[in-house]
């Protein structure tokens, strides 16, 4: 068995994503001609008891072509009316691709304000396992004809919403496709001499590599791949970044093959703290540095070492714990953020004045919090 084998393990449920740059190729029909090998592969896989997932970008470029307009990447209302217009052309796309092969394709649009919501993130995954149970197959994109930063919390890019589905699913390997064939030492587009990395073990050691996107039209660079990465190393599931211009490179990912950069870790952590860990917080909790110390102990949040509260939650949100400036955790706060801001600095007994004795004595609770 090779090493590459050795690293994949078993792997029964594969989430693929799907860049821009491979979408929009040179012209329509060589983009049908590759999202028809991407369903071929998919149905291979079908076959061999195997589920897969896609995360798709492109609707902004399609619907750009569509429209016959360039959108600067700070032009919002342009981006989103290419979104409006995309979508349907990109499953349109898809659709046609998976109907040559027998599939069925189902578009699923997210925004990071509905996946911060304990209950929509747990629906999210009980419609996946009911669509790959019916045969259909998940399609993933942002939903960005109304998510901007400016009105919604975003997942940024498709990199981190890829990594953020196989997280939720419980998938065991994550196969990015990209317009590089892997993680290079330096810019393989600049420099001649640069040579790919093959296994990474450790995140912070290849960290320094990753640079600015390489496209006009995507948003994603190697280091929100990288940050994809280390979702995906949360939750035990493999990554591997591919070149989307190679063909049967997902096949070849999944059998094992030396194809591209794999990322592997054994630091993974139970499922509510990795949605804990990737959720959109409400408002924020400033801490001292005597709560920062039990945190790291793995003990609740109390009042005492409560220094400011931002925004506006209520109880039941997540919330940012930040202390000198850095977040250090997020968590479900207990309390709405004018509950916590009467207990500021409270002991106990001071507490239990303001607010009452029949309620929490801690503002979040160990256990639905995690560490940054």
């Amino acid at each position: 068995m090779s090493e590459r084998k050795d690293l994949l393990g078993e792997v029964e449920r594969v989430v693929v994503k799907v860049g821009t740059s491979s979408i929009a190729r040179n012209s329509p029909e060589e983009s049908m001609k590759f999202l028809e090998s991407i369903a071929y592969q998919v149905k291979f896989l079908r076959g061999m008891g195997i589920e897969v997932l896609i995360v798709s970008s492109g609707a902004i470029g399609l619907g750009l072509s569509v429209l016959g307009v360039a959108a600067h990447p700070n032009d919002i209302p342009m981006r989103q009316a290419a979104a409006s217009v995309g979508q349907s052309t990109l499953m349109h796309r898809w659709n046609t691709a998976f109907e040559k092969y027998g599939l069925i394709g189902a578009q699923i649009l997210l925004t990071m304000d509905t996946y911060s919501v304990r209950e929509t993130a747990n629906n999210i995954n009980n419609t996946i396992k009911t669509l790959l149970a019916n045969g259909a197959v998940p399609v993933f994109n942002e939903n960005d004809a109304v998510c901007t930063k400016e009105i919604d919390a975003v997942f940024g890019d498709n990199d981190t919403l890829s990594a953020v589905i196989a997280s939720n699913s419980d998938s065991d390997l994550l196969i990015i496709l990209s317009d590089v064939d892997g993680l290079y030492n330096k810019n393989p587009k600049i420099y001649g001499d640069a040579e790919i990395i093959r296994t990474v073990t450790d995140i912070d050691l290849v960290e320094h590599m990753a640079g600015d996107p390489t496209t006009r039209v995507g948003v994603g660079g190697m280091k929100t791949k990288l940050e994809a990465a280390r979702i995906c190393a949360d939750a035990g599931c493999k990554m591997i970044i591919a070149s989307g211009f190679e063909d049967n490179v997902i096949l070849d990912a999944v059998s094992g093959k030396d194809v591209g950069t794999i990322f592997v870790s054994d630091s993974a952590i139970p499922k509510k703290k990795r949605w804990l860990k990737s959720a959109n917080p409400r408002g924020s909790i400033t801490v001292d540095r005597g709560a920062v110390r039990a945190l790291r102990k793995h003990r609740s949040l109390l009042p005492v070492g409560i220094t400011e509260v931002s925004g506006i939650f209520d109880s039941g949100d997540m919330v940012a714990v930040v202390s000198d400036g850095e977040e250090i955790a997020r968590g479900i706060s207990n309390y709405s953020s004018d509950d916590v801001r009467s207990m500021i600095g409270l002991r106990k007994s001071q507490a239990d004045e303001a607010i009452g004795k029949d309620r929490p004595a801690d503002v979040i609770h160990s256990e639905k919090m995690a560490l940054l």
